[in-house]
């Protein structure tokens, strides 16, 4: 069964018989359901598998929020549009992957607006895409980053602390956390979830390794509020940071950030060939 058509049966029973029945009997009546035909609905996801597949992208910040600015006045948002924007034309060209952008132009989008529309769009990769203030300035080069509760260190915890921050600028905060039983219930899905998140992250790191300079150790994980959706395997990366010079005058270079597009696109398009995305 489809993880989102599982996940939403889940979500959409009433509370007291998900408290009452176990896990297999939930899923054994969904599973009859499926079957029979008066009640079979229409799968979200077509069973081929060489179906055109969906990447969302998300260029980080946008609109009041610049995200990082460098020493010579390169903001954040501007990088990240420019980059997302080459990305989803050469998966487009190159690849034949659809694309598309939470944001297409210069506008704030909060967190949870970011992660709903990729969830709405059905998309089978979640990429925001970063050029941040690193915690450190001597830090440089790509990195990668998936969603853990537990940091993988003080480098990510900062750096994502920093991100969950961003909501401030649209005058909101982040959305409260569901239930906990809808929170359990969710998580039927989640494993699948974040195993591809994370052959997403070690996939793209190695291959962009080969014509990129990454950041010492540069997969890591940490509570980044825009990775949170629950059935869409996501993964932030940093194309570089701002906040040191030499990044700076890369990602400041057009030439430069096409030819970070082009391995990033050449990547994601190999995520999605893995068998966790089949």
């Amino acid at each position: 069964m489809d993880r989102r058509r599982l996940l939403t049966l889940a979500l959409g029973a009433p509370v007291t018989l998900r408290l009452m029945a176990s896990p297999s009997l939930v899923l054994a009546a969904d599973a009859r359901k499926a079957e029979a035909p008066s009640a079979a609905k229409p799968s979200s996801r077509p069973a081929n598998r060489s179906r055109a597949r969906l990447v969302m992208l998300d260029p980080g910040h946008g609109g009041a929020d610049p995200g990082a600015i460098g020493l010579h006045g390169t903001q954040e948002k501007d990088v990240t549009l420019d980059i997302a924007r080459e990305v989803a034309r050469v998966l487009a060209d190159r690849h034949r992957v659809t694309a598309r952008l939470t944001r297409n132009g210069d506008r704030f989008l909060a967190l949870d607006e970011r992660v709903d529309v990729a969830r709405k769009a059905g998309a089978d990769l979640f990429v925001s895409i970063h050029a941040d203030s690193a915690p450190t300035a001597a830090a440089r080069g790509l990195s990668a980053y998936t969603l853990s509760t537990r940091a993988s260190d003080g480098f990510a915890s900062r750096l994502a602390q920093q991100e969950n921050r961003a909501d401030r600028f649209g005058g909101r905060d982040s959305r409260p956390g569901r239930q906990v039983v809808k929170d359990i219930l969710r998580d039927l899905t989640a494993r699948h979830t974040r195993n591809a998140s994370l052959v997403a992250k070690q996939t793209l790191v190695r291959g962009a390794g080969k014509d990129l300079r990454l950041l010492d150790n540069p997969m890591r994980s940490a509570n980044f509020a825009v990775l949170k959706a629950p059935d869409v395997p996501s993964l932030l990366v940093e194309t570089g940071f701002l906040s040191n010079p030499q990044d700076e005058e890369l990602l400041r270079t057009p030439d430069a950030r096409r030819r970070i597009a082009r391995v990033l696109a050449r990547e994601i398009a190999a995520v999605l060939s893995h068998r966790q995305f089949a």
